[in-house]
């Protein structure tokens, strides 16, 4: 074993040094140092070395590999430096060098990630602080804890993406259909490590439902929430702070309405509408509705362990992808998703 080692680095040095061009030299490396090279077919006569020869066979067979791998590292840079490795016109390649942009063009980020940053830095100002939780979620979070009652349609397997069958799982995980999700678990960790109510957070992120896609809808979209419960806050602080959100973002003539609805998780709970001028300057303001809003439900504080007689509070949220369109007057939600460059340079 001892011999075919020696024989195989003495030979191998030889053929590398003769080598004249990066095709020979690869041609090397495959023949020596392969997954079926030489020097892995003798590897397998390890088996029939003696118990008491093998540290020392292994020792040898390292100190061949590494000094093959050595030599061939050289040859490589010794052909790179003449032009011999694959260089153009007897030029070396710096890899290290900036790539060229044949264009001329630099990209940017994603309209929808600039308007989400957009979004947390105005709701930053309005002094909350941003939360994150996991997209594949489990109903507990999802539908239970959001006081969602098992009989009602949201929960329905046709109006959701889940992971484990609802029927034969007793908590089934699944892609999660709101942002909400992240409230809860904001929520249980306020009052599991000690640091709130007072809580003031919003949660934007990636949400998903199983709807047909067309012009205002997508099976994949993104939310952002609000969430800020204290003592004595009151639907005139959850106006308060929506109304300064759509001046801060849209403008000092932006308005907003409050139109009665109901969520099982916000009582009493209203639909939220914007007034905002949706082709430019000079257009006329309609109203567009963005979400839902309300005062979180007693239940819901409940189920996390807050004291509804002690704290009270609201949430808001609404889909990015409305506000973008909205903002930016775009048709059709798919127009966002179909990477054409044509239509993402005119934003």
């Amino acid at each position: 074993m001892l011999d075919a080692l020696h024989e195989i680095e003495t030979t191998g040095l030889a053929e590398l040094d003769a080598a004249e061009d990066a095709a020979a030299v690869e041609a090397w490396r495959v023949a020596y140092l392969g997954s079926k090279g030489r020097l892995k077919a003798a590897m397998g006569g390890m088996k029939d070395v003696p118990p008491a020869d093998k540290p020392a066979v292994g020792q040898r067979a390292n100190e061949v590999k590494q000094r093959l791998e050595a030599a061939f590292a050289e040859k490589q840079g010794a052909l790179g430096a003449s032009g011999g490795a694959g260089a153009k016109g007897g030029r070396a390649i710096d890899v290290t060098e900036p790539g060229l942009i044949a264009s001329g063009e630099v990209g940017r980020r994603h309209i929808i990630t600039r308007v989400r940053d957009e979004l947390v830095e105005v709701c930053a100002r309005l002094g909350f602080d941003v939360a994150t939780g996991p997209e594949l979620e489990d109903d507990e979070h999802n539908f239970v804890k959001l006081n969602i009652p098992p009989e009602h349609p949201a929960r329905d397997p046709i109006d959701n993406f889940y992971v484990d069958d609802p029927a034969k799982v007793a908590i089934p995980r699944m892609l999660r259909s709101q942002t909400s999700t992240v409230q809860i678990r904001v929520m249980e960790d306020a009052v599991k490590r000690g640091w709130g109510p007072p809580i003031k957070v919003i949660s934007p992120g990636r949400v998903y439902r199983p709807d047909t896609v067309d012009a205002t809808h997508s099976f994949m979209f993104h939310q952002l929430e609000g969430l800020y419960i204290d003592r004595g806050v009151s639907m005139v602080d959850l106006r308060t702070t929506l109304l300064q959100f759509a001046r801060a973002y849209f403008g000092a003539d932006a308005e907003i309405r409050l139109r009665p609805s109901y969520f099982p998780f916000t009582e009493p709970s209203a639909e939220l509408d914007m007034k905002i001028r949706l082709g430019g300057p000079d257009s006329e303001p309609g109203w567009v509705e963005l979400g839902g809003c309300g005062m979180v439900d007693p239940a819901v504080l409940e189920a996390c362990g807050i004291d509804p007689e002690e704290w009270t509070g609201f949430a808001w949220g609404f889909g990015i992808e409305r506000l973008v369109m909205g903002k930016y007057g775009i048709p059709d939600i798919r127009m966002l998703f179909e990477n054409d460059v044509r239509f993402l340079k005119q934003l």
